[in-house]
């Protein structure tokens, strides 16, 4: 999916400068199995990720990429991760700084197929081999929500 209209809007008027969104990470799980997909732009294996629009309810957010990335509808069912990503500057010199909302989802119905271009491919994976087929940020974040609990937060010292 190209990137979403407000922020386009918003590089108009601050240009490459630190923008700060909010994303979320569906962290969808089902039998045992992790949902993850293949980004296009970067190769790399992921769960669902998408930014939050202006007005809308994180959760939604995700549920929402869900849908628009994966084809599967999920329910959000906890927050189990706040924090904040590393600058990100992207190779036209944009730089975003993510706080990121990782939720706890559950898998609903339908077959995961890559729907609107961001994923070449999306499929269930055992959680066992997570720590072996994600980068160790995407490994936490699963990790975050498969852990019972309260929210897990960065910071707050």
């Amino acid at each position: 999916m190209p990137t979403p209209d407000f922020v386009l809007e918003l590089r108009r008027h601050i240009g490459i400068r630190p923008l700060p969104l909010v994303g979320v990470t569906a962290v969808i799980v089902h039998d045992g199995q992790v949902l993850l997909g293949r980004r296009s732009d970067t190769g790399r294996l992921t769960p669902i990720t998408g930014i939050v629009d202006p007005g809308e309810e994180p959760a939604d957010a995700a549920v929402r990429e869900a849908e628009e990335e994966a084809g599967v509808r999920i329910r959000a069912e906890r927050l189990a991760w706040v924090h904040q990503i590393p600058r990100v500057t992207y190779d036209n010199g944009d730089q975003s700084d993510y706080l990121d909302l990782t939720f706890a989802c559950r898998w609903i119905s339908g077959e995961p197929v890559p729907v609107d271009g961001e994923m070449t491919e999306v499929g269930w994976h055992p959680i066992t081999a997570v720590d072996e087929i994600l980068d160790a940020d995407m490994s936490a974040r699963v990790r975050a929500a498969l852990t019972e609990g309260s929210t897990r937060f960065e910071g707050g010292r």
